[in-house]
């Protein structure tokens, strides 16, 4: 199978633009599935990048939008309590009839979001512990045994209900290009979804992963290699470089050069967006997440003809 196609729907420019109804969203993931994109996404943040609740909005597409494959990108598990976290994801996971998908990661260390965390209760310093506790934690709820536990929260002898769709709980993915974040997937989690900024590092850095995988005894093929992209088709190459700057000072609060520096993005025709989404495909990337920087219903038309030519 070629390289997979997925599509992040606007739930942050939506809020920004303040229109917090969602008819345009499940509107735009009909579009978006009917012009054969493989995958929706549902980006997370509570304060700090207001926007819908992701698992609840990936519900309401999961009942409009048969056979395409769902996923956050990213959840913050670390925000949520894990035996709610784990209902919930199982009763998404029923209602997508096994096609969720968890992008998940720990927040960057900055102070909207340091704020978001205090806001919520949740200590920011103990974020990995506790998703990583946390998710191991859903996965033993999702067995649908009874399951006891000591550790951060306490469980005695219970079982969940529902369990998900797909035996065992949903796929997991895991952002971050760290070297915790690498040795995670390699040994733990199912795959890597990083916004990398650079194809080759991307390659390197699969290429690590899966021998760690293979160290721990983990077929690396059964991993999926995921990456997150930005961009702006524009033939006026100036106009689109000045549209995602903007997008990314207005989205981020932060300037435009830092944020790129950081995450990964294109702005220019449409040539050179099916040569750049080519290079990801090529350093072998199985899965492209698109984030588009303004107009959306143009943007899903144009990158939806683009497809044929990524990897050619």
């Amino acid at each position: 199978m070629g390289v997979r196609v997925g599509y992040l729907l606007p739930t942050r420019e939506q809020v920004m633009a303040g229109q917090s109804d969602t008819a345009a969203l499940l509107s735009l993931a009909s579009q978006a599935a009917a012009l054969g994109y493989d995958s929706l996404w549902v980006g997370d943040s509570v304060l700090a990048r207001p926007r819908h609740e992701p698992l609840s909005l990936i519900a309401a597409v999961a009942a409009r939008v048969p056979e395409v494959m769902l996923g956050t990108a990213v959840l913050l598990p670390a925000l949520r309590n894990p035996v709610l976290l784990a209902q919930q994801v199982a009763t998404v996971d029923q209602l997508a009839e096994g096609r969720l998908v968890l992008g998940v990661g720990i927040a960057s260390d900055v102070p909207n979001i340091r704020a978001e965390f205090v806001a919520c209760g949740v200590p920011f310093e103990k974020r990995v512990g506790r998703m990583l506790e946390g998710l191991r934690l859903c996965r033993e709820l999702w067995s649908g045994k009874p399951v006891s536990w000591n550790g951060r929260w306490v469980i005695e002898n219970s079982v969940l209900g529902p369990t998900p769709h797909r035996p065992g709980g949903p796929p997991i993915w895991i952002g971050g290009m760290v070297r915790a974040a690498r040795e995670r997937v390699g040994r733990l989690y199912d795959g890597w979804f990083p916004n990398s900024p650079d194809p080759e590092v991307w390659r390197k850095q699969w290429g690590e992963i899966r021998d760690i995988a293979r160290e721990a005894g983990r077929d690396p093929e059964q991993l999926t290699g995921a990456v997150y992209l930005t961009l702006t088709i524009d033939e006026d190459k100036a106009r689109a470089e000045q549209r995602i700057n903007a997008f990314f000072e207005n989205y981020y609060g932060r300037p435009a050069a830092e944020m790129r520096a950081r995450q990964a993005s294109y702005a220019g025709p449409a040539s050179g967006a099916a040569e750049w989404l080519s290079s990801w495909a090529n350093a072998g990337v199985q899965h492209l997440v698109l984030r588009f920087a303004g107009d959306p219903e143009r943007h899903l038309e144009m990158a939806g003809q683009l497809r044929s030519k990524i990897g050619s």
